[in-house]
């Protein structure tokens, strides 16, 4: 396109919101709508800041009021086609186009709403323009909050808009739209497969812990002519060395006392741990058991992040929740506390410790990763469980893919306590979760399977999700290109891509 004066496309000019909308338009905020103000049985429906999308409305309020207490409120109802735009993240000023909707709506006086009156202004590319680089890099400078940051509609008005005329306004829109609606189908393929494979990530989870990833070290055995140790055998061995374990710190504790035993009733003290409830759980093959965490590692729950403790001398990096992912770790983002050498010993973490999600949205709950090791010493905290397996009990990668189905196929949210959104997995619940132990030849063989299979996976979502990056990405070039005046030219009746407009 040719013919730019100052900067602009032929044809363009400066305009703020009130100079787009004009006279006779509107430009206002939502209303402050109090949850007195609120009933479940009104007629009016409150849309909620959620439900301004990035150009799409999302639909997902369920407040209502009443007819009589809007009329009272002075509320502006919405209007088909309105633009409403975001005050507040995330992202900041980010815009969508009223649908309509069958009973009447208002907003929260978070949204700002945008109604041409007379004035040539063409809603779906105003919609466009606020989603694009340009508008929100404006919006960006002009933000104010010490905690969440919001735009005012005051400063939202000083912002200039580089401005076509209405026709080419329409023509923007509508080659966006073309160009998004190709994006969107190609998202909509690749959000699918991300599905797909997490379905299938879920059912290799199953199976590997339900004896049908490999062949069972059972069957392994008759076809071979050999004998085999079962689990329960192996389990046998493993309760011996946890109490073997627990008399050695007993005995430690009662002479550091003073008190060196003088017979063996002290012993009587050990609590053996609790047989998990199987009555849901499915039949393991020949050679398995069940069990429970508590008996084939010692679990131990983080330490309370109380104000005493953010400051000290003895300043120490620990992990909390936010630490957590699925299988792994991520160390950008470490607090501290202090922790003296006593609690330092007590909750310092060792390669082949897995961590466990104590409290976390219902469908999360439980998310665990195997700590390798990190940059430096650390702890945990309390919304944190420790699973450290028992010498010759089961590998931290078995154990690892027993928690990680325990969360896919809903275990440890069937076990947790539901608070509103947080769930808790509280510690004598999850030393309680039932865990199904295999032979010992037959966890290698599982870890091994399950491992190349579900790296294989990871990388075809690795790559899945970069191509839904790359989509993102160019939805804000082609944002960028369109209000540069590179994107159509007006003078052409026939479409064309943005490169033949530069």
């Amino acid at each position: 396109m040719s013919g730019h004066t100052d900067g602009l496309p032929r044809g363009w000019r400066l305009a703020t919101l009130p100079e787009l909308v004009g006279d006779d338009g509107v430009l206002t905020d939502g209303d402050w709508v109090e949850s007195v103000d609120q009933d479940p049985n009104g007629e009016v429906r409150l849309t909620q800041l959620a439900d301004v999308g990035d150009g799409v409305f999302r639909d997902r309020s369920d407040r209502y009021m009443t007819r009589a207490k809007a009329a009272e409120l002075r509320c502006t109802f919405l209007e088909k086609g309105d633009v409403m735009i975001a005050r507040m993240p995330d992202p900041l000023g980010r815009a969508c186009l009223f649908p309509g909707a069958k009973q009447p709506c208002v907003t929260v006086v978070d949204v700002c709403i945008v109604r041409p009156g007379s004035a040539p202004l063409h809603t779906p590319w105003l919609m466009h323009f606020i989603n694009s680089p340009q508008f929100r890099a404006e919006v960006s400078s002009l933000q104010a909050g010490s905690t969440r940051k919001r735009i005012s509609k005051a400063n939202l008005s000083t912002i200039a808009l580089p401005t076509p005329p209405q026709d080419e306004q329409q023509q923007i829109a509508s080659t966006i739209e073309s160009h998004f609606s190709r994006l969107d189908a190609a998202t909509a393929t690749l959000e699918r497969v991300q599905r797909n494979l997490e379905r299938y990530r879920a059912s290799v989870l199953k199976a590997a812990v339900e004896g049908r990833l490999v062949p069972t070290e059972a069957k392994l055995a008759k076809k071979e002519g050999r004998s085999y140790e079962p689990a329960s055998v192996l389990l046998k061995r493993i309760l011996a060395e946890r109490r073997r374990r627990w008399e050695e710190a007993e005995l430690a504790k009662l002479k550091a006392k003073g008190k060196p035993p003088t017979d063996g009733r002290w012993k009587a003290k050990y609590e053996e741990p609790a047989a998990p409830d199987t009555t849901d759980l499915p039949e393991l093959p020949e050679g398995w058991c069940w069990t429970s965490v508590d008996a084939v590692g010692d679990v131990l729950l983080g330490r309370q992040r109380a104000p005493q403790y953010l400051t000290g001398r003895f300043s120490r990096p620990y992990l909390r929740v936010a630490n957590i992912k699925d299988d792994r770790i991520d160390f950008s983002d470490v607090e501290q506390m202090d922790f003296d050498d006593e609690h330092f010993a007590k909750y310092c973490l060792k390669a082949g410790d897995i961590l466990v999600s104590e409290g976390q949205s219902p469908e999360l709950l439980g998310q665990s990763a195997i700590f390798r090791g990190g940059p430096e010493a650390l702890c945990f905290q309390k919304t944190l469980h420790r699973f450290r397996p028992l010498r010759g009990g089961p590998s931290s990668e078995y154990a690892q893919l027993v928690f990680r189905s325990h969360v896919r196929n809903g275990v440890f949210m069937r076990l947790g306590s539901i608070t509103t959104n947080i769930a808790h997995l509280t510690l004598e619940k999850f030393r309680a979760s039932p865990f199904p132990l295999a032979p010992q030849r037959e966890q290698d063989r599982i870890v091994d399977s399950a491992g190349r299979q579900l790296s294989m996976t990871d990388a075809i979502d690795g790559e899945v999700s970069a191509q839904l990056a790359r989509i993102a990405r160019l939805r804000q070039s082609i944002l960028k290109w369109a209000f540069e005046g590179r994107l159509v030219d007006p003078d052409d009746d026939e479409a064309a891509g943005p490169v033949a407009r530069r």
